[in-house]
């Protein structure tokens, strides 16, 4: 496997790369905890917000020419409503947050320090573009989901060390369809943050 490299865009310079995350999304988050039956017309319009916006990040990783991961970030102002309000209704300035849409990685690129970098990265830009928190939400699934891997190891105790903590009192809910169901659901997501400046 040859060496994978970092590089980061914004704004109009992620257009090129969005139906890439797109599959990426796709086959990511087909997997639990998300489960999702991704349908690209629909990542396409979705993803086209960090195109038209120009504080927005991609953090991407290529081995060659091909893109293995992304990591993604805007303000949280820009983004969309289910994301925004509870930060508003809990009192937070959210022209100070800048959050964190997703992380994705192909499997076999995983366990190399790719997802720490994406967290570096992204916090880095997050501190010189003069944000105090950074943020993004996880869904929530029960214990005794009945797709639950008997190896499955959830990503909190990553989140934690790299100074995240989770905020209980900050959550919402987002529709999408599970591979094994016919219809869009709400699901149960969380907030995990991190200040920037103590």
């Amino acid at each position: 496997m040859s060496e994978v490299r970092l590089t980061t865009c914004q704004g109009q310079a992620i257009a090129p790369y969005l139906d890439d995350l797109a599959r990426l999304r796709i086959r990511v988050f087909r997997d639990f905890p998300y489960l999702y039956d991704g349908d690209f017309e629909y990542e396409s319009q979705y993803l086209k917000r960090y195109a038209e916006c120009p504080n927005s990040l991609f953090v991407l990783a290529l081995d060659g020419n091909r893109v293995v991961g992304a990591a993604t970030g805007m303000p949280l102002a820009d983004d969309v409503e289910e994301f925004r309000a509870p930060f508003e209704q809990a009192g937070y300035d959210i022209s100070r947050v800048f959050y964190y849409g997703e992380s994705v990685l192909l499997d076999e690129y995983r366990g190399r320090g790719i997802g720490k970098a994406f967290m570096t990265e992204r916090e880095a830009h997050a501190a010189k573009e003069g944000f105090d928190i950074v943020a993004f939400c996880a869904v929530e699934r029960p214990d005794d989901h009945p797709r639950k891997p008997a190896n499955y190891q959830p990503l909190h105790g990553f989140w934690r060390s790299r100074g995240y903590r989770l905020v209980p009192e900050l959550h919402t809910t987002f529709q999408w369809k599970d591979i094994d169901d016919d219809r869009e659901t709400d699901k149960p997501m969380v907030f995990w943050l991190k200040e920037l400046r103590q």
